[in-house]
């Protein structure tokens, strides 16, 4: 066990971006922050995201649920600009930040029909998008097929690199003195005699003391023993196919991150491309299937038909974090000690800045009036175990 003096005063369960950012915010706040990860710090879904900084493509129908998660995004997107430049500066690194915006686009008349209403949606929400016609399009993207339909531009929607983001991130926790475990996965909670937090069993039998704990991993954030039922909230592995291609000529093909029915695109600096993502109720499995990457390909290259030249570096397969609603689980639940940072699903490097914020808020006290987490309450999924 160990030194009580020395102990965390907070102990943050999950190396992934939404760990790592909680961490890297805590520890500039003076507090002592310790990391456990099951694997590699980063080697999960982060690593796998695309990295898109994109609520206006990412608003949808449904709501008040749907409201509430577009002004959580859009909260986020306005902090990011800030949150990269002091991470770059704290880990004198690039986090890759392409502030090029995005394209949404329309291959054929019924794809063409669904982006007008796409588009309604946006400016009845207030949004920046601009309806483009085919020939504009591709005056932006020359790369883009003649025989596109229509498209969107959201000039606000950018991207970042997760790999980078990672990296950096890692780094400035380790120079803020966080102290990083990776391989140490985490068993359960302990609980003291009052039912509050007051540690950690570990995987390999070791116990951690701590102050409090944030439980940050992603789609494994479920199986962390110590969690009655009704107290939990209930995340779901929601599996994601991507590709990572590569333009041996260098960039070019896109500059811009371009969206359509069946995925996206996103180019990255130096020439290489993000293609995806499946999104697949499969459980935990991992394995990449034939049928996944035709369909990425397929729906690609008929936007795209450049895509189908330049060469595959690497085929991966990441598991989101879901929770009933698709909307993040950020906050104190039912438990004492026990602060949520997960179910953050197709938004996880975008809520990074923003999550991070709302952890160390409530852990600093000063925070805990803010308005922005009643929409990721977790206890707002106690009804679901009752």
């Amino acid at each position: 066990m160990a030194d009580r003096a020395q102990r965390p005063d907070v102990s943050i369960v999950g190396g992934g971006v939404i760990g790592m950012s909680v961490a890297w915010r805590a520890a500039r706040r003076g507090m002592r922050v310790t990391v456990l990860e099951r694997g590699v710090a980063g080697s999960g879904a982060s690593r796998v995201a695309a990295g898109m900084l994109a609520p206006v493509a990412e608003a949808e129908f449904g709501g008040v649920a749907a409201r509430r998660l577009l002004e959580l995004n859009l909260c986020s997107a306005r902090l990011w600009p800030a949150f990269a430049a002091e991470l770059e500066d704290s880990a004198e690194s690039s986090v890759g930040l392409l502030r090029t915006g995005t394209l949404l686009v329309a291959g054929d008349a019924d794809e063409a029909a669904e982006l007008e209403r796409q588009r309604e949606l946006r400016e009845s929400l207030g949004l920046i998008v601009r309806r483009l016609r085919p020939s504009e399009a591709r005056e932006h993207e020359p790369a883009l097929a003649p025989t596109l339909r229509l498209a969107l531009e959201a000039p606000d929607d950018h991207s970042v690199d997760p790999r980078l983001v990672i990296a950096a991130l890692y780094r400035a926790c380790v120079r803020a003195g966080v102290e990083v475990r990776e391989q140490a996965g985490v068993a359960g909670l302990r609980l003291d005699e009052g039912g509050r937090v007051s540690g950690l069993t570990l995987a390999d039998g070791g116990l951690l003391d701590c102050e409090r704990v944030v439980l940050a991993a992603g789609a494994w954030s479920g199986s962390i023993g110590g969690v009655r039922e009704s107290a939990t909230v209930p995340v779901r592995p929601v599996k994601g196919q991507i590709m990572r291609l590569r333009d041996p000529s260098g960039p070019g093909l896109l500059t811009r991150v371009l969206r359509f029915s069946g995925g996206y695109v996103v180019p990255r600096a130096d020439g290489r491309y993000v293609l995806g993502a499946t999104v697949e109720e499969r459980g935990f499995e991992l394995a990449p299937t034939a049928g996944g990457v035709y369909e990425l390909l397929r729906d690609a290259h008929e936007l795209v038909p450049g895509i189908s030249e330049l060469k595959i570096d690497e085929l991966c397969v990441g598991l989101r974090p879901g929770t009933p609603d698709n909307a993040p689980a950020i906050g104190a639940g039912e438990l004492d000690g026990l602060i949520w940072a997960t179910g953050h699903h197709r938004n996880g490097i975008l809520l990074a800045p923003l999550t991070a914020q709302l952890v160390v808020g409530l852990l600093s006290g000063e925070g805990r009036d803010d308005p922005l987490l009643a929409p990721c309450a977790p206890r707002r999924f106690q009804a679901v175990h009752a």
